[in-house]
């Protein structure tokens, strides 16, 4: 399962993947063209998204593409997903209607780009660690008030190593008890 492949990707990020989760439509969470050659070249592939990207994915066959909203659940890859509600970015800026993901009753949370704070208890969040509308006490709070466990750095691609090691600097003092790491690419742990 893939959550949020987006331009800033890795080219082959969808490489075996059974299944796509996407929480909205911007540039770096959502790549139709990619999207659409990975749905062409397995057609095992089944996506699951908000009702705006999934009208952008049209034409990829009958139940391909799932437009999903808060409060649905299903089973993607063999994970029982559940659509959360994607808190507004910034009053400035138009709303989508953004979605974010619990997998298998929270044992994984990703709330796409936003600061939404789950509806139920989260063993591991996928944090956004860099957004271009928040600040770090925002970022850190929002990482408080998930109470997790522990977190892994998401939506950093515009850090450098320097801001990313400030981050991770800064987060064992204003996250006490959560473990915080980010993973590199390839890397993998168990959820």
């Amino acid at each position: 399962m893939v959550i949020d492949p987006g331009t800033l990707s890795e080219p082959e990020a969808l490489d075996g993947a059974d299944a796509v989760l996407v929480t909205h439509e911007h540039f770096d969470h959502f790549d139709a063209a990619v999207l659409r050659a990975a749905a062409e070249a397995n057609p095992a592939l089944r996506i699951w998204t908000n009702p705006d990207v999934a009208r952008q994915l049209e034409g990829l066959g009958a139940g391909r593409v799932m437009a999903v909203i808060r409060g649905d659940t299903f089973t993607a890859a063999g994970f029982e997903v559940e659509v959360q509600w994607h808190a507004p970015i910034h009053p400035e800026l138009p709303s989508e209607r953004n979605i974010g993901f619990a997998v298998d009753d929270g044992k994984l949370f990703y709330p796409g780009d936003a600061f939404t704070v789950p509806e139920r208890k989260v063993d591991t969040l996928l944090l956004p660690s860099h957004v271009p509308w928040a600040n770090s006490t925002q970022i850190f709070g929002f990482a408080h008030a998930v109470g997790a466990g522990r977190a892994f750095s998401t939506h950093d691609r515009l850090l450098n190593d320097v801001g990313r090691g400030i981050a991770g600097g800064l987060f064992a003092t204003l996250v006490p008890g959560m473990s915080y790491a980010r993973l590199a690419v390839g890397e993998s742990v168990e959820i």
